[in-house]
């Protein structure tokens, strides 16, 4: 299971997740198949990480935001 995968689930599943980051549930799906956050997470555009950290930790299974950003990171591809 992916970091990203095992994060979502501390945070309360898919349809929490997409609650506490107010996306759809699709997305939620489409960054677990790419098995990485948006990249709006990196700009500072948006803090999906840190909410989701957050959820986990409030639920009494807490992580570490920094690694989530470190373990779900876009893949690079050339231009």
């Amino acid at each position: 299971m992916s970091a990203l995968r095992k994060s979502i689930n501390k945070a309360g599943g898919v349809a929490n997740a997409a609650a506490i980051c107010g996306v759809s549930q699709r997305a939620v799906y489409k960054w677990i198949s790419a098995g990485a956050l948006p990249r709006t997470d990196y700009t500072g555009e948006t803090d999906y990480a840190g909410r989701l950290a957050k959820a986990a930790a409030e639920r009494g299974v807490p992580f570490d935001a920094a690694w989530l950003l470190a373990e779900a990171a876009p893949k690079k591809t050339a231009a």
